[in-house]
């Protein structure tokens, strides 16, 4: 057998002494994998809480549905990046014009991030549909909304439950402002609008 066993004493108030056996495992062992969170007099018959459900809050996307007519956001497959957003009523983007598209959902994203409304691939293609002002700020809770700008020559009718844009979750950093005199040289200096990559 190779673990060792091994008394540990410890004080407690009031002077009183206790003792407790801790067994070490051998490197080779296996760590065991946490299925369940106890806590102090805690049932040891509780259900098991799996360790994927222990998420905290603020790591989650949180939506709360203002009316019937909202529809969840969800992601059209497992590597999707973005949770598609659903039109909560019917309406018309005009030929050459845009609309704004009500989701009835207001949502608490995890800190540090921002949503971007970002456009869906098959309305660009298909209907030359996109998508504007797409940035929804960790401190936002009013009605998610989607504007929607129609560059074809016909009427686009949506429909209740018509999937419009998508949501992407981002990384944001918020630096402090420092002005400054001079900035540090670069190769790149001050080209841009197309500076690079074209051939002398």
């Amino acid at each position: 057998n190779q673990t060792r066993a091994w008394h540990f004493s410890c004080m407690l108030g009031r002077g009183v002494l206790c003792a407790f056996p801790v067994r070490f495992l051998p490197r080779t062992a296996p760590v065991p994998k946490l299925t369940r969170r106890m806590s102090v007099g805690a049932d040891a018959n509780q259900p098991e809480v799996h360790a994927s459900k222990m998420a905290r809050v603020e790591d989650t996307l949180r939506v709360k549905k203002i009316s019937e007519h909202a529809v969840l956001p969800v992601r059209g497959s497992e590597g999707a990046a973005g949770y598609d957003l659903a039109a909560a009523y019917e309406c018309v983007i005009p030929a050459r014009g845009k609309g704004l598209v009500k989701t009835d959902l207001s949502i608490a994203i995890p800190k540090d991030t921002y949503a971007r409304v970002a456009p869906r691939s098959g309305l660009a293609w298909k209907h030359f549909i996109d998508v504007g002002a797409g940035v929804v700020d960790y401190d936002y809770r009013g009605n998610v909304g989607v504007i929607l700008f129609n560059h074809s020559d016909v009427d686009f009718e949506i429909k209740h439950g018509d999937r419009v844009a998508q949501l992407i979750l981002e990384r944001i950093a918020t630096p402090e402002v420092v002005e400054v005199e001079d900035l540090d040289d670069t190769a790149r200096g001050a080209g841009g609008f197309g500076s690079t990559g074209v051939s002398k």
